[in-house]
């Protein structure tokens, strides 16, 4: 686990142009931050987050394209971000702000002004739960496209790592590419590099699984026997019993899911130093939160 903590969580300020209503459309809905002009200059610009259709692949069978941003984030935490979103996608980039700790602002859509408010409702409304990132390797980060590629790949595949700016002695797997245990032919097909850490690190290794969705990124923060994970949902279609597995022994906890509230996590078991539990219905965003397996 990182000795690091997160950057503490805020919520994400809105603009929407003058032309469709501006700071008052959004205030009337219930946005309390709402971002000026000069809020928005000298940011980093982040990608609309969500699937896209892989370029020349038509099969529906295949894996879809992940748009995220988290990678960007963890590589430069205390840089300034900006959204600039089409209609439909501002909550979701207001969820993903979130779950990084990022300082962004959200550059939306009339249409989404309701929809924003809403998950910055939500999101304003979870339980305070600031803990430390855990990983379970290091990526030292040259700074390079390529690495940013790998770093992009191993995100979107739940493998959790921190970044580093040189080997780090507090995790047995460290990641240099251009390295002779990883060489930089081998990271010009990042897929297949990101295969080949998770076999290093072994599932039993891990310290999150995710089954049964490819579309579905998480973010796990540990500590004092607690644990919170971030998960989020970037397929666009609510996900049905999604099934967890975190390393650790929980007594249980609940999870607090975008347009629903609380719920129960169901199927809970504790075996081998990990505990598994289903999360009944996933929309965009969920938080869930594990208990000490001391606490009542």
């Amino acid at each position: 686990m990182s000795v690091l903590l997160l950057v503490a969580l805020s919520l994400p300020c809105a603009y929407l142009a003058p032309a469709s209503g501006g700071r008052a459309a959004l205030e009337a809905a219930g946005v309390e931050r709402v971002c000026t002009d000069a809020d928005l200059a000298r940011r980093e610009a982040l990608a609309t987050p969500g699937t896209t259709p892989r370029p020349r692949v038509a099969s529906p069978t295949r894996a879809p394209w992940i748009e995220a941003n988290g990678w960007r984030v963890m590589r430069r935490p205390a840089a300034k971000y900006v959204y600039d979103v089409p209609a439909g996608k501002a909550a979701l980039a207001a969820a993903e702000a979130f779950a990084y700790g990022a300082d962004a602002a959200l550059k939306i859509d009339r249409a989404d002004v309701a929809p924003l408010a809403a998950m910055l409702k939500f999101l304003d409304s979870l339980p305070p739960g600031d803990l430390a990132r855990v990983a379970d390797f290091a990526v030292v980060d040259d700074g390079s496209a390529r690495t940013g590629e790998v770093m992009n790949l191993l995100v979107r595949r739940n493998l959790l790592f921190e970044v580093v700016g040189a080997p780090s002695p507090r995790f047995a797997i460290n990641v240099r590419i251009g390295s002779p245990e990883y060489p930089a032919e081998e990271a010009a097909d990042p897929s297949a590099f990101a295969l080949k850490i998770r076999r290093r690190l072994t599932d039993d290794g891990r310290a999150l699984r995710v089954f049964g969705s490819e579309v579905v990124i998480c973010r796990l923060t540990a500590g004092e026997g607690r644990a919170r994970l971030h998960m989020i949902n970037y397929g666009g279609r609510e996900i049905e019993g999604l099934r967890v597995r975190v390393r650790g022994a929980y007594a249980g906890g609940a999870a607090y899911v975008a347009g629903v509230g609380r719920v129960a996590l169901q199927d809970r078991t504790v075996a081998s130093g990990a505990t598994e539990f289903s999360v009944a219905r996933l929309t965009m965003y969920a938080v869930v939160d594990l208990r000490p397996a001391t606490s009542r």
